[in-house]
């Protein structure tokens, strides 16, 4: 238990990665945990788009701001919410995603697609459907990790009991 805590406190985004394939098993074992992931009334209201491809990488990114992570990874899973889909069960799939890989070595980055009707139409998702959100992955680089990260705000900065 403490180990799976730990790893929550330490997990960071990673935006540079290694010049290497994300070997399938890896993949698939991302894609599992996301498939198990919760969501409203279980359902399940999400698909996701694995976008490998060097062009179609560079065209999703175009799609959002401070994208270079998706240019930069060897792949993407956008994050596809379907008709009737809640973004928090979107935002809850990304962590899981990015818990996952991180538990097999694979480093992640969360990405905004702030143009997401452009997203659907680079990605031809189905009227109704969006993709706000995707995330990359990749292997990382040795110099990654969380060397300069700055911190967390103080906890009665952040906590609030029983009003504001």
């Amino acid at each position: 238990m403490t180990d799976m805590y730990d790893r929550v406190l330490a997990l960071r985004a990673l935006r540079d990665y290694q010049d290497q394939a994300i070997a399938d098993d890896d993949l698939g074992r991302v894609l599992e945990a996301a498939r198990w992931t919760g969501s409203s009334k279980n359902l399940q209201n999400w698909s996701f788009v694995v976008v490998r491809d060097v062009d179609q990488k560079a065209r999703l990114a175009d799609c959002g701001d401070f994208t270079d992570p998706i240019r930069k990874a060897p792949a993407v899973i956008a994050i596809v919410q379907e008709v009737d889909g809640y973004e928090f069960d979107s935002g809850r799939v990304a962590q899981n995603i990015m818990l996952a890989a991180d538990a097999i070595g694979v480093a992640t980055c969360p990405i905004t697609l702030h143009r997401d009707a452009d997203a659907a139409a680079v990605l031809g998702l189905p009227d109704g459907a969006r993709c706000r959100y995707a995330v990359t992955l990749g292997y990382a680089v040795d110099s990654a990790g969380p060397a300069n990260f700055g911190g967390r705000k103080p906890m009665d900065e952040l906590v609030h009991w029983d009003s504001y």
